[in-house]
């Protein structure tokens, strides 16, 4: 992995950087790392025609790990992705983001739309989040992760589900500080998001996907696909919030589609 500094707060952002051909910038969702690109097979499929810019986000991997919620503005997470491609070199990107890498890359071609020459985001939403992990999880889960770790976190969680969190899951999400996920969780409750308007002004071709049993997020996707002037919206059937990233063969023919128009 190497390193790009925030020019605003000097946070270090990890990346690597593989394959060759037109650059595209990853960026994954929340409590997961940049490997969950290779997990799922969408790095050995796309590597052969692609410059692959995969990071952590900031409080995940090997990112800098900050504790205070304001760390966590999006105004930060913007400043991470630009500072990723200005030390990469690239001064436009195709850019690929699930879940809160959704929600990075529509703040991104909002803010610096000269960054970002096509958007493909899948299980996102650009609107106000106050709760969403609370709902995703358990009622309070910022709280026990500072009071509890991760330890308390998970036992809480598993009284919350029908089924145990199984081994894989509980071995991602004991890779994370607990203390920077808890300020991670709570700025993501303080964020309002973007104004409608944002999106009636993106100009660059747009895709967007979400699983058809996303509750969390289908209609968040098909509202923000419906405001971004000729986007596409597909709707991967058969698959919830935490499934779609596993969905590559189907979220691949849909992407190759779209970068080959």
């Amino acid at each position: 992995m190497e390193y790009a500094s925030n020019a605003h707060d000097g946070t270090q952002i990890a990346y690597t950087v593989v394959g060759s051909g037109p650059p595209l910038l990853m960026v994954h969702g929340s409590f997961l790392t940049h490997t969950i690109w290779r997990t799922f097979g969408y790095v050995k499929a796309l590597r052969g025609t692609r410059q692959l810019i995969l990071i952590d986000s900031r409080g995940h991997g090997r990112s800098e790990k900050p504790h205070v919620p304001d760390a966590y503005a999006m105004n930060n997470i913007v400043g991470d992705l630009t500072a990723v491609l200005d030390a990469v070199g690239v001064e436009t990107v195709d850019y690929l983001g699930y879940s809160f890498g959704a929600r990075a890359g529509l703040a991104l071609t909002a803010a610096r739309p000269e960054r970002v020459r096509s958007l493909a985001v899948g299980g996102g939403s650009h609107g106000a989040q106050a709760g969403a992990f609370d709902r995703l999880f358990f009622p309070g889960c910022a709280d026990v992760l500072e009071q509890s770790g991760m330890d308390g976190f998970l036992d809480a969680w598993n009284s919350h589900r029908m089924f145990p969190v199984d081994a894989g899951t509980r071995a991602v999400f004991f890779a994370n500080d607990a203390q920077a996920m808890a300020a991670y969780i709570r700025a993501s409750d303080a964020d309002p998001g973007l104004p409608d308007e944002a999106l009636l002004n993106f100009t660059q071709p747009s895709l967007f996907y979400v699983g058809s049993e996303d509750g969390t997020r289908l209609a968040d996707t098909r509202a923000a696909s419906a405001l971004v002037p000729n986007s596409e919206l597909h709707i991967i059937r058969g698959f919830d919030h935490a499934t779609t990233m596993a969905a590559s063969t189907e979220v691949l023919g849909v992407l190759e589609r779209f970068w080959n128009k």
